[in-house]
């Protein structure tokens, strides 16, 4: 549902499905689901015809069963969950809102300081708008975005809390908020995040989130 963006291309043979998204959070994604049997075939046709460049992703267990079986595909990095909900946040999110021009060009300065490598920045490609959290004198603490949402699952990316603000549930805060305003937008809100992060889960768990184990491959 989520890599059903307006270019993508869908591919079946018998229970597997893959969706093949240009530009899908930062690089271009193969979405895969279904039992390997009918999953290996199609993954490796559908790659013939859309190229190296772009990356399988899916339940962990399948994605192994995929790079045991494929010759020239490896494990793409780490393994991270992929966490979602359909139901609106329980708690309030207080003091956080939508952020303005000038609200994204400090939440641009926030991602250059403390998470460069963030595949969600202000001004970037399928990034749609900020929510952001300030403190009394007017700067910029936290933020999460709407980015690559898509008909019946919103995205949220981006979440990063200025060091010194940590601890104090601000992510939690503008994640509850975006959260919220995705599940009623799109009736479902999601997110990927390392699972090697408790820190990050923690916070979307408390968004109402759960996760499934997922991974990723490349062509080596």
């Amino acid at each position: 549902m989520w890599a059903r963006t307006p270019h993508a291309r869908v591919f079946r043979h018998g229970t597997a499905t893959a969706v093949t998204a240009p530009a899908l959070s930062g690089r271009d994604r193969i979405a895969v689901a279904g039992a390997p049997k009918d999953a290996l075939p199609l993954v490796r046709d559908v790659l013939a015809e859309v190229g190296p460049a772009y990356r399988p992703f899916g339940r962990s267990e399948l994605i192994d069963e995929l790079v045991r079986a494929t010759p020239g595909l490896v494990p793409g990095g780490r393994r991270f969950l992929w966490m979602e909900t359909a139901r609106r946040p329980a708690d309030p999110a207080p003091g956080v809102a939508w952020l303005d021009e000038r609200g994204e060009a400090a939440a641009a300065a926030l991602f250059t300081g403390h998470f460069p490598d963030s595949y969600a920045q202000p001004g970037r490609a399928g990034v749609r708008r900020w929510a952001g959290v300030h403190d009394d004198s007017g700067r910029l603490l936290a933020v999460a975005a709407d980015a690559w949402s898509a008909a019946g699952c919103g995205f949220m990316a981006g979440v990063v809390t200025r060091p010194e603000a940590r601890g104090r549930g601000l992510a939690a805060a503008v994640s509850r908020f975006v959260v919220d305003a995705l599940v009623r937008d799109h009736g479902r809100a999601a997110l990927m995040v390392d699972a090697g992060n408790p820190a990050a889960i923690a916070v979307y768990e408390r968004a109402g989130m759960h996760g499934y184990l997922f991974g990723a491959a490349a062509v080596g």
